[in-house]
């Protein structure tokens, strides 16, 4: 199994291995494109992150954004970040639709042993999952392995380090469930409104 392999599954690997060091430069050059792109031209500063971002929709993120990889992040249509998100995707993140992500937001897959001797050796990660409808506060940091289920609201500054049940607004350090929301059906437009 190569490094490249184990990352993918949340397998130990070793983030020194020459393919890897080469994936995340290669995502390095595709974010600082993105960052430094003309503001004005938001359809060319997206098609940069097209190149290994997977969009499933329209999207507009404004800059700056980083990653680790890049083609780990799967992101729903509808998708709108503020300023400086970082997703350091080791493992597969994934966004769904009508996602809102304030600024300074942080979503890791990636994590370290807590060995001191086995951190010098390698790291891990675990998958991220964020629903449909989703908004994420400023300051926001989401933990390796969350899921966030559909319809949810988290504070700004909370540190979410366990799944969040849908229809919740979440809260604090570490984050937790403070409400439940009942989503409200869709308004019927009628004819000759």
């Amino acid at each position: 199994m190569t490094e490249k392999e184990k990352m993918l599954a949340g397998l130990a690997y070793s983030g020194r291995d020459p393919e890897l060091v080469h994936d995340r430069q290669e995502a390095k050059v595709m974010c600082h494109r993105f960052n430094l792109a003309d503001p004005r031209d938001t359809q060319a500063r997206m098609a940069i992150l097209a190149e290994r971002v997977q969009f499933c929709g329209d999207a507009h993120m404004e800059p700056s954004f980083y990653c680790d990889y890049g083609y780990n992040i799967v992101l729903g249509a509808n998708f709108y970040s503020n300023h400086n998100l970082t997703i350091l995707d080791v493992c597969k993140v994934t966004i769904g639709e009508n996602a809102f992500i304030g600024p300074n937001v942080m979503i890791s897959a990636a994590s370290h042993p807590i060995d001191p001797v086995e951190r010098l050796h390698g790291e891990d990660g675990a998958p991220v999952w964020i629903g449909d409808n989703v908004w994420l506060g400023g300051n926001v940091a989401v933990l390796p392995g969350v899921r966030i289920g559909h319809n949810c609201v988290i504070g700004a500054g909370s540190v979410v380090t366990r799944d969040i049940p849908d229809n919740s607004v979440a809260v604090g350090n570490p984050c937790r469930v403070v409400k439940h929301i009942t989503p409200s059906e869709p308004s019927v437009v009628l004819a000759g409104d």
